[in-house]
């Protein structure tokens, strides 16, 4: 059975509580590697609770998240979708405690035509009770060999550039190999990231890292290297996943500051192989 195009599109997640608190907030900085340095407060205030605990921003990503589409009415492979490309809006920072609601829908789904891709557009709006608009996360996930579908949509915006010349400011951060594990405990559990055999299935000789997983490390390198770790003046950020990622690998965030907006790619140094692409952050004035 091929891709349901009307019946995704019909698809409608009714509105999802999103309750967290510091041991959420203290999980998820976890899980995207923060804390590997336990004596720099920049790190520390966002994996313990007594060190002026902040909600790391791109939280955001993992809060009322619909999960997988399973559901074999939609005609989707699982074992061959991945993560196409992530972007969160902060319309004010996160705050280290809440309850927002959150509410998912499908924008889209691009035809790449037969035996490419199908591209799956979705969107979720986080609000505070008092329907405040709080954050908005915007996501893609490439079915591969799902297209020629008959969509009408053909064409993906084009991503925001990367400059052509040498970045001005480099940070290393590495990962340790229990990552995805660790990270899925933040409620993606894809076997893809944690069972040997289903990894070898989807083509990879072991489990990857999630991608969320990496665009929450090119947003700590961002955070660390421009803007003194103050998840406050994150106003924005995006980037499309390129290759994968396994955890234990050294992710190197090329950074090529343009004022407010900053310019970023992340690359996995021991490959030489870019894994996040076309990134780009936007920052409040300090």
């Amino acid at each position: 059975m091929g891709l349901n195009y009307e019946r995704i599109m019909a698809y409608r997640p009714a509105d999802i509580a999103v309750s967290y608190g510091p041991r959420e907030c203290i999980l998820y900085a976890l899980g995207i590697g923060l804390g590997m340095n336990p004596v720099d407060p920049g790190e520390l205030k966002f994996v313990y609770e007594r060190a002026n605990l902040e909600a790391f921003p791109t939280m955001a990503v993992v809060l009322g998240w619909p999960g997988r589409m399973t559901d074999p009415a939609f005609g989707v492979d699982e074992k061959l979708v991945v993560a196409g490309d992530l972007k969160v809006v902060l319309h004010r920072p996160l705050a280290p405690q809440a309850q927002l609601v959150s509410r998912p829908r499908i924008r889209e789904v691009i035809d790449k035509g037969p035996g490419n891709a199908a591209i799956i557009l979705n969107t979720r709006d986080l609000t505070a009770k008092d329907g405040t608009l709080v954050a908005t996360v915007d996501s893609s996930t490439f079915a591969r060999k799902h297209g020629g579908f008959g969509g009408r949509v053909t064409e993906t915006p084009p991503p925001p550039p990367v400059p052509q010349t040498p970045p001005q400011i480099v940070c290393d951060l590495p990962t340790p190999t229990n990552l995805a594990l660790l990270y899925r405990l933040t409620g993606d559990e894809n076997p893809l990231h944690a069972d040997p055999e289903r990894a070898k299935v989807a083509g990879f000789d072991r489990p990857i890292l999630h991608g969320a997983a990496s665009f929450g490390i090119a947003a700590h390198a961002v955070l660390r290297s421009v803007a003194d770790y103050r998840p406050e003046r994150l106003a924005s950020i995006e980037a499309r996943f390129s290759k994968p990622v396994f955890p234990g690998e050294t992710i190197r965030t090329e950074i090529w500051p343009q004022g407010e907006r900053i310019a970023f790619q992340c690359r996995v140094v021991a490959r030489d192989a870019i894994v996040l692409s076309n990134g780009l952050a936007t920052l409040r004035a300090a």
